[in-house]
């Protein structure tokens, strides 16, 4: 069960310092006073104006953006309180060659650092376990420099940490014994996206992985998919109905969440989701990473005047041309059973035959986990028989392939987390987690050597679940745990 706190006391601070909190990118703030570890807190919104330094020169490139919409959103009115914090560590910060370090731990920048220990005398930098609140507050606007009570106290909860135990274990670790950033050129990336994920889907999860790759935030706990990419969880739906159109549409988004795209200009043979075109035409086609042609039913009293086989040969071949049309993966989406000489054309002209709920949970697991489906690697799953209706029972059996996968990994993770925690560890060689995988019920047989290439798979940038100590050779390699491959 999950604690309960009720906070009498709000402490100010300026208003991007607490962003950069709530947000997870830095643990400690530089309040003008020493707070008492274990004192807990409301963190209140101020303007910046008891910084040492002018904005641009107090806070680090990559964080103003931040800097600026967190500034331009504060009322002089009211405050709007987002969370609350617990002094974890309090300590004095007086040698100037530590602060290039701490500079780089956190969001200010080295002559921020210097200026205010010049305006002060020293530095207190509290160590802070934030916490987010259930739902913002918000409090008339008061002028205090200090510690002041809150018009009314105000309850809080453990359940909803900013970071993990983990993370924060290693944050602080990094912070008492400054050891510079271990990735800032990632740093620098995402704070370049930043402010483009309030307007573009692509750089919102870009900036999400970022964040969640360098430690600065865990994986959302609202559910397994995005709350952008509720739409998949419709397809099976919207399949099963007559809305034909909305049913085209979904199938298209689809295939671009997938990996898949279209550059030709040609609206008959298009992957457009806002462009549905009226009359005969092709219901989407792909060029690449390889051409993908296909029609689709929705419902099951719609009539087509046609066989979905012949129509899909017919506009193929008027649509992209003869060569093309040969050269592609051909997808039907249908509802209904084909009819007998429906099915024959679809085998003999090597047509996969897809139900919508198949589709669902093939894109369903691309959203929850981004990097599991590759589309080479589906390609001749497509390409090879069987084909017809007997092809939604081949793309199952791919997916339950991937998941599979998926599962070992998981495992290996689990198994890495779980040593270091029990052992006291900080990381650990192939060896030991290779013998607690054998001894227990396992996903899938593997060699030693098999799991350290998954391991160094799970240690790439690119995943992040892991990190990675390179040794002489690969049994002496080193790994830590970073995050948790949730399956869903």
């Amino acid at each position: 069960m999950s604690t309960l706190v009720v906070i009498n006391t709000a402490f100010p601070l300026p208003a991007p310092d607490i962003e950069a909190l709530v947000e997870g990118r830095t643990i400690v703030a530089m309040p003008g006073i020493f707070i008492n570890p274990g004192r807990q807190f409301a963190l209140y919104p101020t303007n910046t104006s008891v910084n040492a330094l002018p904005t641009e020169q107090y806070y680090r490139s990559n964080f103003l953006s931040t800097v600026h919409r967190t500034l331009a959103e504060l009322d002089s009115e009211t405050v709007l309180i987002k969370a609350w914090a617990r002094c974890e560590l309090c300590q004095v910060i007086d040698e100037t060659e530590s602060l290039g370090v701490l500079s780089e731990l956190t969001v200010w920048t080295k002559n921020a650092l210097q200026q205010t220990r010049s305006r002060r005398g020293n530095i207190f930098l509290a160590l802070l376990r934030v916490y987010r609140l259930p739902q913002p507050i918000e409090l008339p606007a008061q002028r205090n420099p200090r510690f002041f009570p809150l018009p009314q106290p105000l309850t809080g909860t453990e359940a909803t940490p900013v970071l993990g135990d983990i993370f924060f274990e290693q944050r602080c670790r990094q912070l008492i014994e400054p050891k510079s950033s271990l990735h800032p050129e990632l740093e620098v990336v995402q704070g370049a996206i930043a402010p483009l994920s309030k307007t573009n889907l692509a750089a919102k999860e870009l900036d999400y992985e970022l964040k969640t790759f360098l430690g600065w935030s865990g994986y959302k706990s609202t559910g397994p998919i995005a709350p952008t990419l509720v739409w998949i969880q419709t397809i099976a739906k919207v399949g099963n109905s007559s809305d034909r159109d909305s049913f085209e549409t979904l199938v298209r988004k689809s295939l671009i969440e997938l990996g898949f795209t279209n550059c030709n200009q040609n609206s008959k043979a298009s992957l457009n989701a806002e462009a549905i075109e009226e009359g005969e035409s092709l219901d989407f086609y792909c060029d690449a990473p390889y051409p993908v042609v296909g029609e689709l039913k929705a419902g099951q009293h719609e009539n087509e005047p046609n066989s979905l086989s012949d129509q899909l040969i017919h506009l193929g071949h008027t649509d992209v041309g003869n060569s093309q049309f040969d050269d592609s993966v051909k997808l039907i989406f249908a509802t209904d059973p084909l009819s007998q000489s429906d099915c024959k054309a679809a085998i003999e002209n090597k047509m996969n035959v897809i139900r919508p709920e198949t589709w669902q949970r093939l894109v369903e697991l691309k959203a929850q986990h981004r990097g599991s489906i590759n589309l080479l690697e589906l390609k001749p799953c497509l390409q090879q028989a069987p084909f017809g209706e007997e092809a939604d029972t081949k793309v199952n059996r791919y997916i339950d392939r991937v998941q599979q996968d998926i599962k070992v990994r998981s495992r290996l993770v689990e198994l890495v987390k779980n040593y270091l925690h029990n052992a006291g560890l900080r990381e650990t060689t192939v060896d030991p987690i290779y013998k607690m995988y054998i001894a227990s019920p396992s996903p899938q047989s593997l060699t030693p050597e098999e799991m350290h290439e998954l391991l160094i798979e799970l240690s790439s940038p690119l995943t992040g679940y892991l990190g990675r100590m390179k040794g002489k050779d690969w049994r002496s390699d080193r790994f830590y745990f970073l995050r948790d491959l949730k399956l869903e």
